[in-house]
């Protein structure tokens, strides 16, 4: 976007100041996500070993945190610093790296239409290295907890999936107490109990399994994700659309501003 401009030409400080405050939340976010990441870290000891994260099979949720948080502190740094001083060559990489993040939900949400399939097994497979890592790492399996509670779920594709876990393997040599049971977050709760019965897995694949109906759940987390899916499209819906509109806006304001100084350093090289 490029404008043709007199002699008197100018910045536009409305553009300015509304893409420093469009930055300046990004950093403060970025901030906070960094300083949780960081906190969790340190409560886990991985910062004094950071061989911790490597030795994880699964995800490590922080990792994740983290990621998001440099992102969004870089990105926000670069916004806030380009617009009050006129950089372009700040600006050019804000609006260049959101223009890359902006191409790649487009892409991977065509993936995930396109290639279903593909899509199913990846995460299928991503679930159970999850599974194997649950006893690893406090974060995920409390993930693995809330995702199995909320959607009534076990496993990827069923209570069997744990025996992915060397603790829940009925294979297994171990002499776990756990060994062919299923986390709690697997079981049906009951109502009339005030305390979570966190024992309440032990043994039960070692049961027919007509008696798991009554005592656990049996429909896999992938299947309960699928049905989720279909029910919440319009809230799926107007997130991405959320998010994508603020991308844009961002990319709008930057190449404004952009345009705005070139213009001024166009007139004054006259």
């Amino acid at each position: 976007m490029h404008y043709y401009r007199y002699s008197n030409a100018e910045v536009s400080c409305w553009y300015k100041y509304l893409l420093f405050s469009y930055n300046i939340v990004f950093w403060l976010a970025g901030v906070a996500f960094l300083a949780a990441g960081l906190w969790a870290w340190s409560e886990k000891g991985v910062l004094s070993d950071l061989t911790k994260v490597t030795g994880l099979h699964g995800l490590d949720p922080v990792v994740l945190v983290l990621v998001v948080g440099i992102v969004m502190f870089t990105l926000g740094f670069a916004g806030c610093v380009g617009a009050l001083r006129e950089n372009i060559c700040l600006l050019k990489f804000f609006c260049g790296t959101i223009v890359f993040i902006f191409l790649l939900e487009m892409a991977v949400a065509a993936m995930a239409f396109l290639f279903q399939d593909w899509v199913r097994d990846r995460v299928k497979e991503f679930f159970e290295n999850n599974i194997k890592s649950y006893r690893d790492d406090i974060d995920l399996q409390n993930i693995i907890d809330s995702l199995q509670r909320i959607n009534h779920c076990c496993g990827a594709q069923g209570p069997e999936d744990w025996d992915f876990n060397i603790y829940f393997d009925c294979k297994s040599e171990s002499k776990s107490r756990e060994k062919c049971g299923v986390p709690f977050s697997c079981c049906i709760p009951d109502p009339a109990q005030k305390v979570v019965n966190t024992q309440c897995g032990y043994d039960i694949r070692k049961k027919s399994k007509s008696q798991w109906d009554d005592q656990i759940f049996v429909k896999g987390c992938i299947h309960a994700l699928e049905a989720w899916l279909p029910r919440n499209i319009y809230i799926v819906a107007g997130v991405f659309i959320a998010i994508s509109l603020l991308q844009i806006f961002g990319i709008f304001l930057a190449r404004t501003l952009i345009s705005d100084i070139e213009a001024v350093k166009a007139s004054n090289a006259f």
